[in-house]
């Protein structure tokens, strides 16, 4: 059931097609720069970065983005890093498109990885910032959050770093723990009213 063959991942041979589609799309300058950059925008490593921002702009416009989003990102994230890190990255032990197809076949932007596919965590990071941000934010910059997720979501298989289910895996996942941290945060915020 949980394997590369599964059907929930395969597709029926679809999710390498459309990896395949994806990563020969383009090898032009602007086309790699910008799978690079969005790659790069998602890096677990600015997770201190963001969270200085937006607790920044939280404390100074709290009107424009409330303390309480900020709280969610941050569960979100810890929520996250269990999930992905901690259950379905060392469950799942997916091969990378590149351990798939091999060199020959995958246009690779950045380091060669060939183990831990399911789920991307770039992915899952993105849909965590959307996911937490974009309800609380006027709506210009909420789109803005979810056109950078979509941004990462497609970097992430032009790189050559992952199969389409592995993006959508991730974005679920960071999606999902989102919406938990802002249930988790409702309930902190009811709890210390009430005490």
């Amino acid at each position: 059931m949980f394997s590369p063959q599964s059907p929930w991942y395969a597709w029926d041979g679809w999710n390498a097609r459309l990896f395949l589609v994806i990563n020969h799309a383009g090898d032009n300058p602007v086309w790699n720069n910008a799978a690079r950059l969005g790659t790069a925008l998602a890096e677990h490593q600015l997770l201190p970065v963001y969270m200085g921002l937006a607790l920044s702009i939280a404390l100074r416009w709290p009107r424009v983005l409330p303390v309480r989003s900020v709280l969610v990102y941050a569960w979100g994230n810890l929520l996250l890093f269990l999930a992905v890190y901690g259950l379905l990255k060392p469950l799942a032990s997916f091969p990378r498109p590149l351990a798939v197809f091999g060199p020959h076949a995958v246009h690779v932007l950045g380091e060669p990885k060939f183990v831990h596919s399911f789920p991307s965590g770039h992915a899952a990071f993105a849909a965590v910032v959307a996911t937490s941000f974009a309800f609380s934010l006027p709506r210009p910059w909420g789109l803005l959050l979810w056109l950078f997720a979509l941004w990462v979501w497609w970097a992430r298989i032009a790189v050559g770093a992952h199969f389409p289910a592995d993006v959508i895996g991730g974005a679920v996942v960071g999606t999902l723990c989102a919406l938990a941290a802002h249930g988790l945060v409702r309930l902190w915020v009811r709890g210390g009213r009430a005490a």
